[in-house]
């Protein structure tokens, strides 16, 4: 699902906004979850999910192309994991 898909969805749920108020409350959430998640917070949404930062060691990659090897940095990656109840939707 877009950005878009999930404004014209709750566009169809609650048709007294207008579409131009619910842009503006989408890119709220979706601006707080991310500063929050830059700023290493942990971002939990009951029964879909939780994120949260997670950091990755530094490696010595191999580059396919010409078989050099290649220091890789440590670097911080998102990661997610589901709530029971979406878990449960997914397996059912």
């Amino acid at each position: 699902m877009t950005r878009s898909e999930l404004i014209e969805k709750i566009a169809a749920k609650m048709p007294n906004l207008t579409l131009k108020d619910i842009e503006g409350i989408v890119s709220v959430v979706f601006e707080k979850l991310t500063s929050a998640l830059a700023n290493g917070d942990r971002v939990e949404i009951r029964g879909f999910g939780a994120f949260s930062i997670r950091t990755r060691n530094p490696r010595i990659a191999i580059n396919p192309k010409n078989k050099t090897r290649v220091e890789v940095p440590s670097k911080n990656i998102i990661h997610f994991k589901t709530g029971k109840e979406l878990h449960s939707r997914l397996n059912a």
